[in-house]
């Protein structure tokens, strides 16, 4: 059986978790492979809503089992608060598999992470401030603490001081910060270690056993293509990889186990953070859609910046991706527009460009160039087949999958679970 890989198509928040939620009762692992907990996925079951930041959409399914990957980067505190949370809610953790690869977010790593963004000012990337990128910086910089390291209690306090001999001179010398202490965070750390013990393992050995067995892995990604630190808007982007060649090296399985590359789209387009965004709205409209689709970050409450659908970007994120179906989510929201306008191409200094420009630079200047479709009153939550969607839905469903690069294969017309018109079988 295949690996399947959920990538976010756009800027993130696009509804990745409720892409993962419809599979989950139908593949046997879910594996978080990037990120931390700086993005969450939010997941309606019924009249439940659950915000998941580092544990993996499959925890909410029974019989499937959640793994977090070695590519993730894991803030131990606030993992043991989402499965507490969990737990207080009925919802059994112990499946949980958490790589032994995977790096530690230490309170150093918070800590430099929010007095670099007050440094750069006006230059500021627009990071959540939960240590993410100190903490991928430190695994590039082979400076990192591992999971495994906290079972080690020599290994740990040789890394930790390591890691510190060069931090405290930053602090002191650069942010005017106090030292911090490398007994208290190997304190701190060592506090999760027996409860931790039961969870860690060799996830890679574990998944490509899973696929020699036939199973079904599936791979979600956190933040998303225009995020990624190799194929985004760099340099406002994440630390990680969020593409869809990520997967592999985020959970240690091989590309050729690869065979479906799920793609998320909302019905219009967000941003989080600094950075550009072609079709941003900064109007009447762009609050309407915001507090129509409720676009407020999962994790930090943000308010995001909304604009229309951007087909360049959609399709730069199917080649990147190598997308094979895209998965269409919140067109609910669009209900009660009389003009819903599409970006087709940019204008660029007076060149009409259809593809993703070459340079940031070139992005920057992109003014949008607009078609426009027309919109549809009706309340289409109810809606379980394209059939069943008002002809100007089905016609904006028909003109987005035309010019994006893959099948629209699932429409979403609300935040539940079943609330999908499933197009073509995901599986």
């Amino acid at each position: 059986m295949p690996a399947i890989v959920i990538v976010g198509a756009q800027w993130g928040d696009e509804g990745k978790g409720k892409a993962t939620d419809l599979l989950g009762s139908r593949v046997d692992y879910v594996v978080k492979f990037n990120g931390g907990n700086n993005a969450g996925h939010t997941v309606v079951i019924g009249d439940e809503k659950y915000a998941l930041h580092l544990l993996p959409s499959g925890i909410l399914t029974p019989g499937c089992t959640p793994v977090i990957g070695n590519g993730v980067v894991i803030d131990l505190n606030v993992l043991f608060e989402e499965i507490d949370g969990l737990e207080a809610r009925g919802i059994d953790t112990s499946r949980l598999l958490v790589s032994a690869n995977a790096h530690v977010i230490t309170e150093y790593h918070r800590t430099l992470d929010k007095v670099n963004e007050r440094f750069l000012g006006s230059r500021r990337i627009g990071t959540t401030g939960r240590g993410i990128g100190p903490t991928y910086a430190d695994k590039m910089n082979r400076l990192g603490i591992r999971i495994q390291d906290l079972f080690d209690d020599k290994i740990l306090q040789q890394k930790v001081d390591g890691a510190l001999e060069l931090k405290n001179q930053i602090l002191a010398k650069v942010y005017n910060r106090r030292a911090m202490s490398a007994d208290a965070i190997v304190e701190e750390l060592s506090q999760y270690v027996e409860r931790l013990r039961p969870f860690v393992c060799d996830t890679s050995l574990v998944l490509n056993d899973a696929l020699t067995r036939g199973e079904t892995v599936l791979l979600e990604a956190g933040q998303a293509t225009l995020l990624d630190v190799d194929h985004g808007t760099y340099p406002f982007v994440t630390s990680s990889s969020a593409t869809a060649g990520g997967a592999c090296t985020g959970s240690g399985i091989p590309p050729t186990a690869v065979d479906r590359v799920i793609g998320i789209v909302k019905a219009y387009a967000t941003r989080v953070g600094e950075g550009p965004f072609p079709t941003e709205l900064l109007d009447a409209d762009g609050d309407r859609l915001r507090q129509s689709g409720s676009e407020f970050g999962t994790t930090t409450g943000r308010p995001r910046r909304c604009g229309w659908y951007d087909v360049p970007v959609a399709r730069y994120a199917a080649r990147i991706n190598g997308v094979t179906d895209f998965v269409l989510t919140k067109l609910d929201v669009l209900t009660g527009w009389e003009r819903i306008p599409v970006c087709v191409a940019y204008d660029i200094d007076g060149e009409r460009v259809s593809e993703m420009p070459m340079t940031q630079t070139g992005f920057h200047h992109a003014k949008p160039v607009y078609e426009f479709f027309d919109g549809w009153d009706e309340d289409i939550s109810g809606a379980r087949s394209l059939e069943d969607l008002p002809k100007n839905a089905q016609r904006y469903i028909a003109s987005l999958e035309e010019l994006s690069g893959a099948r629209m294969s699932a429409i979403g017309v609300g935040p539940g679970r079943d609330e999908t018109v499933v197009v073509h079988d995901l599986l």
